[in-house]
């Protein structure tokens, strides 16, 4: 499976310069290699374990190389809470719950705002808006 990946990758660096039945075609064969994979019988219950989660989402693996906004890794999302990671490690964790989901809340206000291009502060100011919030759900 980690070799489906790997090329799976390469194609996403290459998509740009590949015609779109090109890609079609490579996506579909990644598509194969990832049945055949599935269709293999692991002899350890983790092998099992992800055989089964990769055969629920199987049809939404390499979402990326059909649509450029999507990255194919989750390194933003990791780089996000590594800061919280860190702290946590140096300070010996929270002494409280409500310290450790505020902190959590912040973070990722801050980290959302930055991604959008706004400062810390910007990002703060605007969560807490009424008007116009990351938040707001309409």
């Amino acid at each position: 499976m980690t070799a489906v990946f790997l090329r799976a990758f390469a194609m996403h660096k290459r998509r740009d310069t590949l015609a779109a039945s090109t890609l079609y075609q490579y996506r579909c064969d990644l598509q194969r290699r990832v049945h055949r994979c599935l269709a293999l019988q692991p002899t350890n219950p983790h092998g099992r374990r992800l055989q089964k989660r990769y055969a629920k989402i199987q049809d939404h693996l390499f979402l990326f190389l059909d649509d450029a906004t999507i990255p194919p890794t989750n390194n933003s999302s990791e780089q996000a809470i590594r800061m919280s990671t860190v702290f946590r490690k140096v300070t010996n964790g929270f002494r409280s719950d409500w310290g450790r989901d505020l902190c959590a809340a912040v973070r990722s206000v801050v980290n959302t705002g930055k991604r959008r291009g706004l400062s810390a502060f910007q990002a703060i100011q605007k969560a807490l808006s009424p008007v116009g919030s990351h938040f707001d759900p309409g």
